[in-house]
């Protein structure tokens, strides 16, 4: 008998975004939030919009928008006289938000793990596998794809829509922080094994552990980018 739901969700678990559907101005600000993230844009750092559409190949209008979008989640400031900079990050702030990310995703896995349905199961099982066969060969940069569309689905298996608007709204802001902990083999080893915790708590249908395990991959991830932070400053 299937788990009773709980409304549909805001995004289905199988309707994914193609990564070639993305638009000018979605994978310029995907690109600069990365390099705020790993610090290849420093704090105070001018952000040309001229210089930017030339590096990228586009018109200004894309940067533009890129800019205004990054501005909305806190990694840019528009100054006077000085246009559109690269905001200081405040490690305390940073670290607040990273606790809201992980409250939110427990929330997520709790309620996947009552409301899931069997094809869900089976796609997330499936999922989980294939991302431990990227693992084995090191391929970060599908790692970190395949762990965006992991966390996805899990908020959309929740089928809670209202849980999910918020939760996606929130990630948007820690999204770069949370790619750039992917930056050795060793992380990549971490952050599946956490998975793996998470999907068989779901798959038995225990709520408070999985969302005991989510929160604790989070919090994981969180000190994991904080520890790169460090290291670099002191590189």
């Amino acid at each position: 008998m299937e788990p009773k739901q709980h409304g549909r969700p805001a995004i289905s678990p199988r309707r994914r975004s193609a990564p070639g559907g993305a638009t000018h101005a979605e994978r310029l600000r995907q690109a600069l939030a990365e390099d705020i993230a790993y610090g290849r844009l420093a704090p105070g750092e001018a952000l040309d919009e001229t210089t930017l559409a030339e590096r990228f190949g586009v018109s200004r209008t894309p940067v533009r928008e890129a800019l205004r979008e990054l501005a909305a989640t806190g990694l840019v400031e528009h100054r006077p006289h000085r246009g559109a900079v690269v905001a200081s990050l405040d490690p305390d702030r940073l670290r607040e938000m990273f606790v809201v990310m992980a409250e939110l995703e427990a929330l997520c896995a709790g309620w996947a793990a009552v409301s899931i349905t069997s094809a869900e199961r089976a796609e997330l099982a499936a999922m989980h596998e294939a991302a431990g066969e990227l693992v084995r060969i090191g391929d970060v940069a599908r790692y970190r794809e395949v762990n965006d569309r992991f966390h996805e689905f899990i908020y959309a298996a929740s089928h809670n829509a209202f849980l999910q608007e918020t939760v996606i709204g929130v990630r948007r802001r820690v999204l770069a922080f949370r790619r750039a902990q992917f930056q050795g083999l060793g992380r990549l080893v971490v952050s599946h094994a956490e998975h793996g915790r998470v999907v068989q708590a779901i798959l038995r249908g225990d709520r408070e552990a999985a969302a005991r395990e989510m929160r604790a991959h989070l919090t994981s991830s969180g000190r994991s980018f904080s520890d790169l932070r460090v290291g670099a400053a002191g590189a």
